[in-house]
């Protein structure tokens, strides 16, 4: 396990610190309110825990794309009622993140208080990792605090930067993120399963290649196991897939049978002639009974319960992506099962689940079992590269030297 420091790791009375806390405010927003301040509560306890110690608290966070230009629309001052009503307080709005205005803010704020600095992304040297912008920032705190894993992945100066000019910590949400990810891949017990889902084999190549050589079981689920079962020469008729990748995917078989990694892909499916809700052409057929017109939308009921079974005989699952287009009743049916088997073996604690992506949290939260996980990581492209193996900057920048 790499070691970082954590809050605990900090004084416990912080009276008069000023703490710098990389948290994601990037949030979803629809007529100028916030529609899910999840990432907001995910770094509630850090953020509560330093101002309850008495440590002025400045938040720094992006918020869409301005591309080093101030754009009102994206100023981060839009999720502030979205903060304020989740922790409970009152937040200051600066509208700088460097220089006298920040200096002024915390000669302002008492010991305790808390204030949001504004959209990193409106200056240029934050995306380039400008170290002098780093120091900027720098000169107005006494340590560094990141809380944000997903924005681990960018080397930016709010996320990796600062972490070589302030003492670094990592805060709650990093520090049970990256303890669950530690148990789910690196140093996982046996045997492991990972669920890989999704429409397209081309962008989660990575992920299938470096996994084959991590787990016991690997899992292929969604517009992804079509393009695996064409290249073992099944007719998918009118299914999404990637006919072009055949060879990529035969040269993932082939390392993870010299792996020792079972491979599953589902022998009975769920197909349709047309993509909608319920429609009158359902039916569930082995997957050499495919016609010409019809489109695999899920995985069948055998090939589920079979996958049941495999969970059964595991220790660690790590859960990517969806088995189906769960969006669209009934393709929702084999991940919400499996998600429900999953979810009771780790109630009984026979297993360690680990799941994360956008699309996964939706489909876990819609089986209803997302709180019964071991962990559910509101990441996207961070848990994906993750998943893929490399190195996240803004991790490595907490680890100790």
């Amino acid at each position: 396990m790499t070691s970082f420091k954590t809050l605990d790791d900090l004084p416990a009375d912080l009276t008069g610190q000023v703490a710098l806390v990389r948290v994601d405010l990037n949030l979803p927003m629809a007529d100028g309110v916030v529609t899910d301040d999840t990432r907001v509560r995910a770094s509630a306890p850090t953020i509560l825990e330093l101002a309850d110690k008495g440590a002025k608290v400045l938040l720094l966070a992006h918020f869409g794309r301005p591309k080093g230009e101030k754009v009102s629309t994206l100023s981060v001052s839009m999720t502030l009622d979205a903060v304020q009503h989740v922790l409970g307080r009152e937040v200051m709005f600066v509208p700088e993140i460097t220089g006298p205005v920040v200096a002024q803010s915390i000669g302002i704020l008492k010991p305790g208080d808390i204030a949001m600095l504004e959209n990193t992304r409106f200056w240029k040297g934050e995306e380039a990792n400008d170290p002098n912008l780093a120091k900027a920032i720098a000169a107005n705190g006494d340590f560094y605090v990141n809380d944000a894993f997903s924005a681990a992945h960018r080397a930016h100066a709010s996320t990796e930067g600062l972490a070589h000019v302030l003492p670094a910590y990592a805060g709650r949400a990093m520090e049970a993120e990256l303890t669950a990810l530690e148990q789910a891949l690196g140093n996982p017990e046996r045997p492991v399963a990972a669920v890989v889902g999704g429409a397209k084999v081309s962008s989660k190549l990575d992920v299938l290649s470096h996994l084959v050589a991590k787990v016991d079981h690997l899992i292929i689920g969604g517009g992804m196991a079509n393009t695996f079962l064409a290249a073992r020469g099944v007719n998918v008729g009118k299914s999404l897939c990637e006919h072009d990748l055949a060879a990529t995917c035969e040269q993932i078989l082939d390392a993870a049978d010299k792996a020792g990694c079972t491979v599953h892909l589902p022998y009975d499916v769920v197909v349709a002639k047309e993509f909608a809700a319920n429609p009158l052409s359902l039916r569930t057929c082995n997957v050499h009974e495919v016609a010409a017109d019809e489109m695999i939308l899920d995985i069948g009921p055998q090939a589920t319960e079979a996958l049941a079974d495999v969970l059964k005989t595991c220790r660690t699952l790590v859960w990517n992506g969806p088995l189906g287009a769960f969006e669209t009743p009934p393709f929702d049916t084999a991940t919400v099962a499996l998600a429900k088997s999953a979810a009771a073996l780790t109630s009984e604690g026979a297993l360690v689940s680990v799941a994360g992506g956008g699309d996964t949290v939706a489909a876990l939260n819609h089986a209803g079992v997302a709180a019964q996980f071991s962990y559910v990581s509101t990441a996207g492209g961070a848990f994906l590269e993750w998943m893929e193996g490399k190195e996240l900057p803004g991790v490595k920048a907490l680890e100790q030297p």
